[in-house]
């Protein structure tokens, strides 16, 4: 048996209200590409981290009405609290890396301008790379899409994380890593440069800050590669591909 098709709807207040209405994107998307019809079973997230099993029950022009048969917690979302901090790529880049972010179990996404980026973001773009996130969460069964956040420069991506209890700071010039990863416990803070990587004084800012230098080896790796590299490596080391 197929899983149920899964769409993000807001605000649902069960079981005081059992039916609610699906519109906007997630409903065109319902009805035009999944062709979602009348007595289809669905699988609704407010993004709580609990999932609601629900039945259509009418679909109108521009909405669809849902009744909501059961309520439970989701069993996908990580143990873990990581962050991903990512300076601007290029091109569709930063939406692959958010997209296998979401995938590997990350909770909070940052994408920041930095000294040497030559990527820019705007309004419409941090929408569409919150958009990726929902749809990388839906695909991989997560009940949660992690926010996708802009920072104007480094220095303020890296103060979202003040409060996280491991902070690597993953740099290309960096010769050695200056902490045990294999100790990694709580919560962890990544951060990726963009294409043109880091100046040596956004790296001692980030020292002063707290964050730990990480090298990736010996190779150079493409922007987007480290960023998977380094969630892939947090997930494990915390757990969560264990």
């Amino acid at each position: 048996m197929s899983t149920p098709r899964r769409f993000f709807k807001e605000d649902i207040n069960y079981p005081a209200e059992s039916e609610v209405t699906l519109d906007g994107e997630e409903f065109v998307h319902a009805k035009t590409v999944l062709r979602v019809g009348e007595g289809s079973e669905i699988t609704l997230l407010d993004n709580s981290g609990r999932e609601y099993s629900a039945i259509v029950v009418k679909v109108d022009r521009h909405s669809l009405t849902a009744h909501i048969t059961g309520a439970y917690a989701g069993d996908k979302e990580p143990s873990a609290r990581i962050c991903l901090l990512c300076g601007a790529l290029k091109g569709d880049k930063t939406g692959l890396v958010v997209q296998k972010a979401v995938e590997l179990g990350v909770s909070e996404i940052g994408i920041f301008s930095s000294q040497y980026c030559a990527a820019y973001m705007n309004e419409g773009k941090v929408e569409r790379l919150n958009r990726v996130s929902r749809e990388a969460a839906k695909q991989c069964l997560r009940s949660r899409a992690p926010a996708v956040r802009y920072y104007a420069d480094l220095e303020s991506a890296l103060d979202s994380c003040a409060q996280y209890t491991d902070k690597l700071f993953f740099c290309e010039f960096a010769t050695s890593t200056d902490c045990d990863l294999s100790a990694l416990h709580g919560s962890v803070a990544l951060v990726i440069g963009s294409e043109g990587g880091f100046s040596e004084d956004e790296f001692a800012c980030a020292v002063k800050k707290g964050y730990a230098g990480v090298t990736l080896g010996k190779r150079i790796l493409r922007a987007e590669t480290a960023a998977i590299a380094a969630c892939t490596l947090a997930a494990y080391l915390t757990g969560e591909l264990q």
